[in-house]
Formats: C-alpha cells, sequence, structure tokens
C-alpha cells in the first residue's frame, strides 16, 4: 500500500459534501478509539445502526441484479 500524507487527505477531505464528513469522522474516530483502547458514544451509535441496516440492505445487494449491473465495475 503506498504512503499517504496529510497533506493528501485534506485535500480530498476539502472535497467531500458535508453530509459526507461526519462518516469520514466516525471512521477515523474508530480507529483512534480502537487504537487507544477508547470508547465514543457518538460513534458508537452509529456503528450499531451502520450493523443493523447490513441485513436489511443486503437484501437488496445479493440479487443477480444487482450483481449483473456491478459486474464491470
Amino acid at each position: 500500500m503506498e504512503a499517504v500524507m496529510i497533506p493528501q487527505i485534506m485535500e480530498r477531505l476539502q472535497r467531500l459534501p458535508t453530509d459526507k464528513l461526519v462518516v469520514v469522522y466516525d471512521f477515523i474516530s474508530y480507529l483512534l478509539d480502537r487504537e487507544t483502547g477508547q470508547h465514543h458514544e457518538r460513534f458508537s451509535e452509529a456503528f450499531q445502526t451502520m450493523l443493523a441496516s447490513e441485513s436489511v440492505l443486503r437484501r437488496d445487494w445479493d440479487r443477480p441484479e444487482e450483481d449483473e449491473a456491478w459486474a464491470d465495475l
């Protein structure tokens, strides 16, 4: 994997829509929490929502039509 520097990350962050920044923040919080053993309530709620949504979304994702639509990517 290629090394990524903070300026490269910052440049991409500045191009993201505001609503996507919360996702990035939650992921960074998760990574930091995992490193330090800390736990943030806000991330925990977002993570739990993501896990709860997975089974519902899987019904839509795991269909032959979806596989065909994404086959060329």
